[in-house]
């Protein structure tokens, strides 16, 4: 997001309000190509989206327009910007169901706290599907208004050129097609008049006030009930144990029958190829984004992948014949190279902090000793000038001061340099820990600037566990 762009979110709040911004902050990027940042001040704090594709903009807001009228969990819309690239919408927080379930999980094991939050998830989940898609504008659907034929060996072939040709597997290009166009013709025999999210997962489910809400649905379209399920009960890295997953099913068809007549025998054959689809197509993205964009983030979801895939092959008893699809399936789940990528890559954790040098240079807790420490002090310093001297680096001000009135860019693109070659060698030699610090006179402005922009950079472009730490602020 530049300057520009900030400057125009920015002004979509204090129009719609009638009040000032007194705190900008850009939100970690996510797996979509949209831009998410928080603006608030003591009044209020809302969610600022950017995105330059109009026509799933106009989805959301369709959706979201609809799903509000009627009573459905979803975020309000405050503000739109004129050429519909830019909103702001109600802010639920920061606990994502994928939050509370690994956080929980690392104290209790998969407990009965996180099956009651899928449970709550899934007690919703009906009714976005069922009443959410009754006399909803499909004609906005983008880019397309079903999970139709189209749409599905879209998935398919995304599966077949980012995931298995770049992961070195071997099929039949024709058999291949031949197999796709079965199964595909299988999975639209299914029922299909509901509103299918399409990316139904941990990750788009916000928890606030122990309530659930969705987000991210403009990818929604019109298409079957088993699609969403298999994406939440089959999410990759939230890996819910088969027990579970077999209780949270059962759960959801008994939800379900409030609504509609359920054959549970029919429901439960075209879930298991709807679970199929939905691992390709998650591949596929892990292929474009690991293999092809070399964002390792995206190939730690491989393993999790891969475990689904061989769960299902065992008992998949789909009523077609696709031998060569089942093939390449199985071939994913033996293969070297995907065991490879799949390994965990390293312990590594750095350490990055923010400090004063008045109170004395971060000590390494690691033991290693060692590790980087780099002077802000012959940057520009915002500090010196009235109007800074209340904020910090992570205030908006603060930010543009040091990207247009100091020489903060040169100097980190040369901090990069320096941490790249020593991160490459860690990881190489299987080291655990390294400290990278950044000093300032009052760790307040530069060093908390600098430090928030390595522990960014790292955790996007490296396979390490990032710890940021700003020693002289609360926060």
């Amino acid at each position: 997001m530049n300057t520009t762009e900030k400057n125009e979110i920015i002004e979509l709040f204090e129009n719609q309000f009638n009040e000032k911004v007194e705190i900008f902050k850009l939100l970690p990027p996510s797996g979509s190509y949209r831009e998410y940042c928080r603006l608030q001040n003591k009044n209020r704090s809302v969610i600022g989206a950017l995105n330059a594709d109009v026509k799933e903009n106009t989805a959301f807001l369709s959706f979201t327009n609809h799903f509000k009228k009627i009573g459905l969990p979803v975020p309000e819309v405050f503000a739109v910007s004129s050429d519909l690239t830019k909103y702001l919408q109600e802010d639920l927080g920061d606990t994502t169901l994928f939050d509370f379930l690994s956080n929980t999980r690392e104290k209790e094991g998969f407990s009965e706290n996180i099956v009651a939050q899928y449970k709550k998830v899934l007690n919703e989940l009906p009714r976005i599907q069922i009443r959410g898609g009754k006399e909803l504008d499909y004609s906005v659907c983008y880019p397309r208004a079903a999970f139709d034929k189209q749409s599905m060996m879209w998935d398919l072939n995304y599966f077949k050129y980012y995931f298995l040709k770049l992961a070195k597997i071997h099929f039949d290009e024709q058999s291949l097609e031949d197999d796709f166009q079965v199964f595909t013709d299988y999975l639209l025999s299914a029922d299909s008049d509901f509103f299918l999210y399409r990316d139904f997962q941990s990750r788009n489910v916000m928890l606030k006030d122990d309530n659930v809400f969705f987000i991210d649905y403009q990818g929604g379209r019109q298409g079957a009930l088993q699609y969403d399920l298999a994406s939440l009960l089959y999410d990759g890295k939230a890996d819910i144990p088969q027990s579970i997953r077999t209780q949270l099913f059962n759960f959801y068809l008994n939800e379900l029958q409030k609504y509609i007549a359920v054959n549970e025998a029919e429901f439960t054959a075209y879930f298991k190829g709807f679970v199929l689809i939905r691992i390709m197509q998650a591949m596929g993205a892990y292929g474009f984004r690991g293999f092809y964009e070399k964002k390792e983030h995206f190939l730690k979801s491989i393993p999790f992948a891969l475990k689904n895939l061989e769960y299902l092959l065992k008992d998949v008893n789909l009523p077609v014949e696709i031998p060569e699809l089942l093939n390449v399936l199985e071939q994913l789940i033996h293969s070297p190279f995907l065991k490879e990528i799949g390994r965990e890559k390293s312990n590594l954790t750095v350490i990055v902090t923010s400090f004063s040098y008045k109170k004395g240079i971060p000590v390494d807790t690691s033991g290693n000793g060692g590790g980087h420490v780099f002077d802000c002090r012959a940057i520009n310093n915002p500090g010196r000038y009235p109007e800074y001297k209340e904020l910090t680096g992570r205030d908006l001000p603060v930010q543009e001061f040091l990207e247009q009135k100091s020489e903060i860019g040169v100097f980190l693109n040369a901090v990069k340099t320096l941490v790249d070659q020593s991160v490459k060698v860690y990881l190489e030699r299987e080291f655990t820990n390294l400290s990278v610090s950044f000093g300032c006179t009052g760790g307040q402005h530069r060093s908390v600037y600098s430090a928030e922009k390595i522990a960014a950079y790292l955790q996007n472009n490296y396979p390490v566990n990032v710890v940021l730490n700003h020693r002289e602020q609360q926060f």
